[in-house]
Parts: structure tokens; C-alpha cells; sequence
């Protein structure tokens, strides 16, 4: 540990640093992550050495829950934090005092019934059907092979659900355009089969009989379905830069706020809006709890109330 920490005692920079060396050497995380766990632990240490703590075993439940506020006050001298950057920094904090539990160099775990304050629910951002249908269309402006493949890629954002990473990963035969259907690549290496629209159906087509082969010939010869000027595999940056210019065209309002992201919750809100199961739509989307898909209708709260009222048998007397 280092930069200005010299009034920390020994005994607790040691065992910081120990912990580090455990996570790069043991653990093997990487180089950035290692250095998150640095700033995070440098600074609870010197919150710790500033109540009087010489050694980990002095550290007491209060000390953390008090540290815990303080990340989110910045009453410790430190910036103040949002919930999510303290979740990470307690995150840290619990995870150092674990190992020492685990290797004596205190009686037990401390953190263990510390929690970082709870994180308010974000909900997606959507755009409306109207919205998507003008950035689909500016996507495709323009002569050449680029304007074919950013239609068909916007296509097929919105028909599937996809994440960005899931659509450029795709190699062509993962494409079943006769049988309407594509194979996706998700989180854990979980495939999933999903349905692909007429309208990203005609717009792949498009693009793999007009479009991708100019920008192939340009390369050494990849299975890519998206490919970029130098004929290699289009980049997740490359395709957000394609949206983000598709939106600036469509005069989309703050078209800064439009990410890959925002086509995939707007898949979920527009399929939960015409009356979609949830779990329809969780096997769609490949997220591995129901709890996670729900919380797109939280966005649909009209549709909801109009279905509850159409459906249950007491809702109306």
C-alpha cells in the first residue's frame, strides 16, 4: 500500500497488502482489478487507523458499519459515493476481512453482518415503437456495403433482444434465416435459440447477399455475419458508434442516451406491452431468473392494470 498512508499502522497495511497478493497471485484477478481493491482497501485502512485500530483484530462491527456510512456521506474526508460504488467498496472490505479470518489474523469476520445500503431500482430506459422504426431507417441511409449491415444489425438488435456483445459474436451459420431463428451466445456460455422478425430477416439477407461480401474481400477471410471496412469482425465499440450516429440521423431527442442497450430493453418493453408472458420474454432476453425480466414491467404499468382488469375475475364489480 502506498501514496500518503504512512500513518497507517503496520500491522494493518501488512495484512492489506497481503490480502492483494492473494487476489493478483491465488486468485488471479487482473491487474485493473487488483488496483480497485487498492484504493478501496488504502482508503478503509486509514478510516480504521483513524479510530484506533493497530491490527485487524482490533476492528470491531461498528467500525465497519460506521465506515460504511461514511463512504456515502464522505465523512471520513474521502468523496462521497453512490450506492453502487459503495456496494463495491464494502464488497472489498468484506472480501479482506474473510481472508483474514481464514488466515488467523483475526478471530473471526467482522463484516459478516454489514451490508451496503441498498441501491435504488433503475429501470430501463425505452424508446417507442416510433422511435425505433426512424433509427432502423437512418441506420440503412447511403450507398455501400456499411449501410446494409448497419440496418441489418439494428434489425436484428431489436427482433432478438440481443446484447450488442451476442450480435457481433455471431458467425453465419449461426444465422437460420429460412427457419426465421438465430442461435445466440449469452453470459456463462448459455445458447439460446430466438425467433428473428420478417423485417431483420429481409434486411440480413440484404446485407449477407449485397453488402458483406465487399467488406470480406477486404480481410483474410473470417465467419463473422458483421464485419467491418478492413473485412474483420465488427467491434462492440464500432456497432454502438453505429447506433449512436443511426439516432443522431433519425433526430432522436438527446441522442446520447440511446446505447445497444436501449434496443434491448425496448424489445422487452414492447413484447411485455402487447401482452407477452414474462417468462416468454426471460427465455428470450436468456436472463437466468424471472426477477431479473420483471423488472421491464414495472415500465408497462398501464398495459398491466388494463390486462389485470381484462383477466381476473373479480378485478371489475
Amino acid at each position: 500500500m502506498s501514496g500518503g498512508e504512512a500513518h497507517v499502522p503496520e500491522a494493518l497495511d501488512r495484512a492489506a497488502r497481503e490480502y492483494l497478493a492473494h487476489l493478483a497471485v491465488e486468485r488471479g484477478l487482473s491487474a485493473n482489478t487488483v488496483a480497485a481493491y487498492r484504493r478501496d482497501l488504502a482508503r478503509y485502512v486509514a478510516f480504521l487507523a483513524s479510530r484506533g485500530n493497530h491490527a485487524v483484530r482490533d476492528v470491531e462491527p461498528d467500525d465497519v458499519a460506521d465506515y460504511v456510512a461514511a463512504l456515502r456521506t464522505g465523512a471520513d474526508g474521502g468523496a462521497s459515493l453512490s450506492p453502487s460504488s459503495t456496494a463495491r467498496s464494502v464488497a472489498a472490505v468484506r472480501g479482506w476481512h474473510r481472508f483474514c479470518a481464514a488466515e488467523g489474523l483475526a478471530d473471526g469476520d467482522v463484516s459478516a453482518d454489514v451490508r451496503p445500503p441498498a441501491q435504488g431500482r433503475r429501470l430501463p430506459k425505452a424508446i417507442s415503437t416510433d422511435e425505433v422504426a426512424r433509427i432502423l431507417d437512418a441506420a440503412g441511409l447511403g450507398d455501400g456495403p456499411a449501410p446494409l449491415r448497419d440496418r441489418a444489425l439494428l434489425e436484428l438488435v431489436y427482433s432478438t433482444g440481443a446484447r450488442i456483445s451476442e450480435a457481433v459474436s455471431l458467425d453465419v451459420d449461426d444465422l437460420d434465416l429460412e427457419g426465421g431463428a438465430v442461435r445466440l451466445l449469452g453470459k456463462g456460455s448459455k445458447e439460446r435459440v430466438v425467433p428473428v422478425g420478417s423485417f431483420a430477416r429481409r434486411a440480413l439477407d440484404a446485407y449477407l447477399v449485397r453488402g458483406r461480401p465487399g467488406l470480406a474481400a477486404q480481410g483474410r477471410g473470417t465467419p463473422a455475419v458483421f464485419l467491418n471496412t478492413r473485412g474483420a469482425r465488427l467491434s462492440r465499440q464500432s456497432a454502438w458508434a453505429v447506433l449512436r450516429t443511426a439516432a443522431e440521423r433519425a433526430g432522436i431527442e438527446h441522442p446520447e442516451r440511446i446505447s445497444p442497450h436501449t434496443l434491448r430493453h425496448s424489445f422487452a418493453t414492447h413484447l411485455l406491452a402487447g401482452g407477452a408472458d414474462v417468462r416468454v420474454v426471460q427465455e428470450l432476453l436468456g436472463h437466468a431468473s424471472v426477477t431479473t425480466t420483471q423488472i421491464y414491467t414495472l415500465v408497462t404499468p398501464d398495459t398491466l392494470r388494463e390486462v389485470y382488469a381484462a383477466a381476473h375475475p373479480r378485478a371489475l364489480g
